[in-house]
């Protein structure tokens, strides 16, 4: 085996793609998406060396256009996910033996296809099957996804080289980093292709093998991201992809022995289920598995009287609506200074009678489709609650249309109750109330900020005044995971904002950060010595001289 201390390419953050009109890339991207609505794929499972497809079909269609089917994938059942642990335990000893610079070549590898080849048909099938326009695709899909890689690789190795400072004479001390001994479950979320590619590879990355069951409403995209992962040399067993309900996957998963933690993305009351279910079978597993995840949150900005009008309603915007506010870090509760409040409000609403909201393949639409009907439901049974409330006033939006997709208008609820349900209550849509407060009582805003939530993803604050600013930092330190000064609480890039919230919205691992792979292996310290002693007596034990 050759031997070397090897430096990894250095990572940077993957450009963005601005799609103009009459640009090459937007004319690739229209055709990859015109080829995805046109073939229709059957989508089968990857379990080890096979491709399993069971005949029970589920459609697979777009947000934007539930008449149309973009594909089937085959549903898998609880024999399924026995046949995917088996396979990742077999392929486990291998794997985890392979030199780490070999490991890392595959995702850097998968990196400069999804860069290269493959952003195309990543970004069409997201644009498709999650109802991303294209600018969003391409922050999520390809960006995103690619400095995920690029970067995991460069924590990879600046973990592995950390060892201890001192080694006395006559001593070598070391510590490795192992994998879990076990099988790790991913369990990722249909609004970011990104987090759906980075929750199963940072685990593979240090050598673990891996169950990933994406959510239904991923999976198209998530094909081709197994497509780039076996294109790019990762061994069979390595990632396993089953279709299968959560209830299933979790039956068999959480009662397994070899379950060694869980890398999830999802909401809230899921993760505490399952935190709940490895803590009753705590006593059936051979170590105690890692558990790592993000479930939301109820992000806030908060706008002080002294911040720039414009800057602050372009934040709200933006924060709010982008992907249908259907981001876990989207602004869905904001609280306004009443000095700023008329300017702000009229500069908001001037941005919303020029936002179009339709499908994706029309590229000047900034609003797309929610994922599902029931995503839809529940949207539109609030905004009919706000509208029939006292306390509320929708003063944007409000209306709602599920005959060809399922689209909601990008709707501001203005409440006198700072406690509504809509300023407490993740909601997961374009959706925004506004809290307008007494210039005077930003101290006691910043108390309902904290208080009003369970959640503590994201937060902004919108000030000029270098003193409301440390003051807001201070009061919300335990508010917000990450936190965002004179910019929307949308948007970390990794390598630059690790991302992650405390509180209810999760366990704060921090993706895109070493801190997350540290969570994927388990440390062994080795002392060598070189001259072992040969007698068992220390010098205070030898008898005094006469």
């Amino acid at each position: 085996m050759i031997k070397g201390f090897f430096n990894v390419p250095a990572p940077i953050n993957e450009p963005v793609l601005a799609y103009a009109p009459g640009s090459k890339e937007r004319e690739l991207l229209q055709a990859a998406l015109k080829s995805a609505y046109q073939n229709q794929l059957d989508i089968p499972m990857y379990i080890g060396t096979q491709e399993i497809r069971t005949g029970n079909l589920k459609p697979l269609t777009p947000p934007h256009n539930h008449k149309h089917i973009l594909g089937h994938f085959h549903q898998g059942d609880a024999s399924h996910v026995k046949l995917a642990i088996d396979a990742a335990l077999a392929a486990k000893a291998e794997w985890e033996n392979l030199a780490w610079e070999h490991r890392a070549a595959i995702f850097l590898k998968a990196a400069d296809l999804i860069a290269g080849p493959y952003r195309n048909e990543l970004l069409a099938a997201t644009m498709a099957g999650q109802s991303k326009n294209a600018y969003q695709a391409e922050i999520d899909a390809a960006c995103e996804l690619v400095d995920f890689l690029r970067f995991n690789v460069k924590y990879m190795t600046e973990i592995y080289s950390q060892q201890p400072p001192v080694s006395p004479s006559g001593v070598w001390n070391r510590v490795e980093q192992r994998p879990l001994e076990g099988f790790i479950f991913a369990l990722t979320p249909f609004n970011f292709t990104a987090i759906a590619g980075n929750l199963p590879t940072s685990a593979a990355m240090m050598g673990n093998v891996i169950v990933w069951k994406p959510a239904n409403t991923q999976i198209y995209s998530a094909q081709v991201l197994m497509k780039v992962f076996k294109e790019a040399g990762l061994p069979d067993g390595v990632i396993n992809l089953i279709y299968v309900s959560g209830p299933v996957a979790g039956d068999v998963i959480f009662d397994h022995p070899d379950f060694a933690g869980i890398h999830f993305t999802g909401s809230t009351g899921v993760f505490q289920d399952i935190w709940k279910t490895i803590g009753t079978n705590i006593h059936k597993y051979k170590t105690y598995p890692r558990i790592v995840g993000e479930t939301g949150g109820k992000d806030f900005i908060l706008v002080h009287q002294s911040a720039n009008a414009k800057a602050a309603a372009t934040a709200i915007v933006r924060g709010a609506f982008e992907y249908q506010g259907q981001k876990c870090s989207a602004a869905s509760r904001v609280y306004i200074a009443a000095s700023l409040w008329p300017q702000i409000k009229d500069s908001i609403l001037a941005d919303l009678a020029t936002i179009k909201t339709g499908p994706v393949e029309d590229f000047t639409n900034f609003v797309n489709a929610v994922i599902n009907e029931a995503s839809f439901d529940l949207l539109a049974d609030a905004i009919e609650k706000a509208r029939n409330n006292e306390s509320t006033e929708i003063i944007a939006g409000g209306k709602y249309d599920k005959s060809a997709g399922y689209f909601i208008e990008p709707t501001i609820i203005v409440t006198k109750d700072p406690k509504y349900s809509t300023m407490t209550q993740e909601l997961f849509g374009p959706v925004l109330t506004v809290y307008v407060y007494d210039d005077e009582a930003f101290a006691e805003t910043l108390e309902l900020v904290d208080q009003t939530s369970v959640y503590a993803l994201t937060g902004a604050v919108m000030a000029t005044d270098a003193y409301a600013i440390q003051q807001a930092s201070v009061a919300l330190r335990n508010a917000a995971g990450n936190f965002y000064i004179n910019d929307k609480c949308t948007g970390a890039v990794v390598g630059q904002q690790p991302f992650g919230g405390a509180r209810a919205s999760g366990t704060n691992d921090k993706a895109g950060s070493m801190i997350n792979l540290l969570r994927w292996v388990s440390p062994r310290t080795i002392k060598e010595s070189f001259v072992p002693a040969q007698d068992y007596r220390y010098p205070s034990f030898l008898p005094d001289l006469k």
